[in-house]
């Protein structure tokens, strides 16, 4: 289960590893905060007064056309878009936006779709949201409270049964190490780097760099990923910065969608190259050691607190 915050998102962060999984017989779902009602129209072409005057409406038919491509279900949290805040000092948020909720109501939400569907790993972004738009770092906070509150039998009861997830990751898409591997690869083919202004002043972060534990080969499945990406059509300009490192130079230089384990309920080794490392060949299958789990829990004997990792790195 991937936790995202606005519809284009699923397509941007992890849809290559996405894709794989689907490939793979994985059953994937993506659950989407808000409807992005109001974002920006980034695309040139797609800024008119009929698609502004229906931008719901056209970001809901890009987001079918996505999960289509994607091959994955996906679940709209029914929250409204909080907006981009602009301006010194930044205006408060719109009142009933999703980050002017309680992260009680969208936990709430969440774990209903958790124990519906019943994932054995979940995705989201960091503590900074990937960047500091407020919807995406409420999207973390919910994911964490989420995980930690589907398998309590106590916590939101009118919600279903409980279920817990084995495995909680947070994305970790645009990284400097990546970026700046990129910009190198343009240049030692005597192409321009769209990134050396961005990299100037972005300095070197090893203890970030450090907290990448899982980078999931999946460099065949960047087209599905691009494709992806340009059914959102209000969101991605074909012609943009988004497509000015071609494909194969991504495929040879950066084959990997790059993830930070911050939860494993089984016994795991980091670093990994797979979401499903530890649970591929649990005896009794993954349903089993979920219910394992939750007798663990509820025994006293787990705690589903995030962050408590107790993996171990390889020699």
């Amino acid at each position: 289960m991937h936790v995202h915050a606005h519809p284009d998102d699923e397509s941007s962060k992890g849809a290559a590893s996405t894709a794989r999984y689907v490939a793979e017989g994985v059953d994937v779902h993506v659950v989407t905060c808000t409807g992005g009602e109001r974002g920006s129209v980034l695309n040139p072409n797609m800024d008119r007064p009929d698609v502004l005057a229906n931008i719901t409406e056209v970001r809901r038919a890009e987001m079918d056309r996505a999960r289509e491509i994607l091959g994955v279900r996906q679940d709209w949290l029914g929250f409204v878009d909080s907006g981009w805040p602009e301006g010194d000092p930044r205006p408060p948020l719109p009142p009933g936006c999703f980050a002017d909720l309680s992260v009680q109501d969208g936990s709430r939400a969440l774990v209903g779709l958790i124990r519906s569907f019943r994932p054995h790993v979940v995705t989201t972004y960091d503590e900074n949201g990937g960047y500091p738009h407020p919807d995406h770092v409420r999207c973390h906070e919910i994911s964490v409270a989420a995980f930690e509150a589907a398998g309590d039998p106590g916590q939101f009861p009118e919600q279903g049964a409980p279920w817990q997830p084995l495995k909680f990751y947070y994305h970790h898409s645009f990284h400097r190490e990546r970026t700046q591997a990129l910009s190198d690869a343009m240049q030692a083919r005597g192409l321009e780097s769209p990134y050396l202004e961005r990299l100037r002043d972005w300095q070197p972060d090893p203890e970030h760099a450090a907290r990448i534990t899982t980078r999931v080969p999946c460099a065949e499945y960047f087209d599905v990923r691009d494709r992806a990406l340009i059914a959102h059509a209000t969101q991605i300009d074909p012609d943009g910065a988004w497509f000015s490192i071609p494909l194969e130079v991504q495929q040879l230089t950066w084959p990997t969608e790059d993830y930070e384990l911050v939860r494993s309920l089984v016994d795991v080794e980091v670093p990994e190259d797979d979401l499903f490392a530890g649970l591929r060949d649990v005896p009794g299958g993954l349903d089993a050691a979920a219910q394992g789990v939750l007798a663990d829990l509820a025994a006293g004997r787990l705690d589903a607190r995030v962050p408590v990792l107790p993996v171990k790195e390889k020699a």
